[in-house]
């Protein structure tokens, strides 16, 4: 399996969009898509980690399938908006690390 950087994951979107999707969804579509696929991820972990128990309709669930398909749809949002994903999370873990250095350190909840 080869190693894949979010880069190269957008551009493998991208293209499978062109050469089979036809074309990307709308936006908002997208972005209603993306909270159908974060709700079968809730579904899961509430069932897996949480106290609801798995009716028989759960058990053709995935946890791992689910997360990609988050991924994916995340990654076509950024495509169609124009969402460099390696630049944004590069600026974000920056933003994490100046804002948050000490704080999780300190936090008592944690220890």
């Amino acid at each position: 399996m080869e190693n894949l950087t979010i880069r190269d994951v957008q551009r493998r979107v991208d293209d499978w969009i062109k050469t089979y999707g036809v074309r990307y969804f709308s936006e908002l579509t997208n972005m209603a898509i993306l909270t159908e696929e974060v709700g079968e991820v809730a579904r899961i972990m509430a069932r897996r980690y949480g106290e609801q128990s798995f009716k028989a309709s759960d058990a053709k669930h995935d946890l791992a399938d689910e997360m990609a398909d988050v991924l994916w749809v995340l990654v076509c949002l950024a495509n169609q908006t124009g969402v460099d994903l390696t630049e944004a999370f590069e600026r974000n873990l920056k933003k994490k690390t100046e804002r948050d250095n000490e704080r999780h350190l300190h936090n008592q909840k944690l220890q």
